[in-house]
């Protein structure tokens, strides 16, 4: 039966630090091989080189002046402490001068052929020692027998030396690689951690948790910040969700509540005529519910981008019609109605959802403005070549810190709600400004406290 891995085995920290590890002491162990070879071999080709040398001048010493010459080289070089050892053989196999009393190898029939003896010296402390030696014995033209050998034993004494350090040096590679991996791993495991809290935190219903963003910059960091950023847009999500859930409470309890008493007031006491104006009423109460629906359903499909179909637009020829529509109703209210419109200016988007913005900034701006007020719808080109399109009034303003809340869904900054609406009028145009790759604006409008008035500006790219 297979035995299951233990938890730590199986996670990708456990494996990262074992191939940090592996990798780790495949390099330490190829280096310490090219050490050693390069450093053995370096010193085999030296001394190889050294000996054809020493081999060459005493070649170069028989030529010269024959056995004499090459006899007397021999001594000299012998007489001298070093590395190398010397034979000298006359023709019938008698040592004339050199290190030992003979050649301890075979001779060669003719030409040369190397050779790999031991022999036996005192060492500093007067003690017998065995030694190794390599070198090269010579059949010379006249027969005599030549052989210039090397002592092995510093050299050997520098492999092993070598060779100890290679196998001391590799497990402590090992060592280092393990704990290298580790920390690794660990550093990772620790970041990988943090982020399960997190998300453990948010899966309990605590949408307030964040992941640590320790600035480093790394791929942690970056993954940390799309995080936080898509956390804070679910919270912002969550949030408008149970508002306009307390909104839409509050905005359908009223009439609905209106609906049922009415009704039953006239199933139980009205007559012909109060039955009549009463379901006049209720209609009127049920489209009012409709149009909210309504207005959520267009936001939402706004929002998600369906229902554009973006071409060109001509937004002052469109906001000059709106203008034959909306000075009426502004005159009925005794308000003052103004334009300031740059002609062709144009965009390109939806000309029904640009109609819809507009429309929703001047009913704003009737809706809230006071008798004997004025309201001015403004297009033109702005500074930076965008298309901007404004409605400023003499009404109360929307104060600054609650600007970017205005824009929300359901949100009404009139606490009591008396006036009709659904909250969804800016909404709807933020929504359409964002779809067209634009932004609403709002500030201050040209009025004096405490009405003062509001400037809400649609600033949309040109084509």
């Amino acid at each position: 039966m297979k035995l299951p891995l233990p938890s730590f085995a199986r996670t990708t920290t456990f494996r990262l630090a074992v191939v940090h590890a592996v990798v780790f002491l495949f390099f330490t162990f190829g280096l310490l091989i090219y050490l050693f070879y390069s450093t053995a071999g370096y010193m085999r080709s030296q001394s190889v080189k050294e000996l054809d040398g020493e081999v060459q001048a005493l070649a170069a010493a028989f030529n010269s002046g024959g056995m004499d010459r090459l006899n007397q080289s021999v001594v000299e070089r012998s007489s001298v402490p070093g590395p190398y050892f010397y034979v000298l053989q006359d023709p019938f196999g008698d040592t004339i001068s050199g290190d030992f009393a003979t050649i301890p190898d075979d001779l060669p029939v003719e030409g040369s052929r190397e050779t790999n003896f031991t022999y036996q010296t005192l060492n500093r402390n007067g003690e017998v020692e065995t030694r190794s030696a390599n070198g090269i014995i010579i059949r010379l033209p006249n027969d005599a027998n030549l052989m210039v050998a090397y002592d092995l034993g510093t050299r050997r004494q520098i492999v092993d030396r070598i060779t100890r350090t290679v196998w001391t040096a590799l497990p402590i590679g090992l060592a280092m690689s393990l704990i290298g991996g580790f920390l690794i791993s660990r550093s990772a495991a620790q970041r990988a951690e943090q982020l399960t809290r997190t998300t453990d935190g948010i899966i309990s219903g605590d949408l307030s948790r964040r992941a640590p963003v320790v600035g480093s910059g790394d791929e942690f960091d970056r993954l940390s910040e799309r995080l936080n950023a898509m956390l804070d847009k679910l919270e912002h999500l969550m949030m408008t969700t149970r508002h306009a859930g307390d909104a839409i409470a509050h905005d359908l309890r009223s009439p609905l509540t209106r609906l049922r008493n009415r009704l039953e007031a006239d199933l139980r006491d009205g007559d012909e005529a109060d039955r009549e104006e009463s379901l006049e009423r209720t209609i009127a109460e049920v489209d009012a519910v409709l149009a909210t629906f309504n207005a959520i359903l267009s936001l939402s499909r706004i929002q998600a981008g369906d229902a554009a179909r973006f071409d060109t637009v001509d937004v002052s020829l469109l906001a000059s019609e709106l203008c034959e529509l909306y000075e009426p109703a502004a005159e009925d209210d005794n308000l003052g109605f103004a334009t300031e419109i740059e002609p062709g200016v144009s965009i390109t988007g939806e000309r029904s959802l640009i109609a819809q913005a507009m429309t929703n900034l001047l009913d704003n701006a009737i809706k809230y403005t006071p008798a004997g007020g004025a309201l001015t719808l403004r297009v033109r080109t702005t500074a930076d070549d965008h298309a901007e399109i404004s409605v400023t009034d003499t009404g109360p303003g929307i104060p600054a810190e609650d600007r970017e809340r205005a824009t929300k869904r359901f949100v009404r900054l009139e606490a009591s709600r008396t006036q009709p609406g659904n909250g969804l009028g800016l909404a709807m145009v933020d929504a359409i400004a964002r779809l067209h790759r634009g932004n609403l604006e709002l500030s201050d409008g040209p009025g004096e406290p405490p009405n003062t008035g509001l400037r809400a500006a649609l600033i949309l790219p040109k084509p």
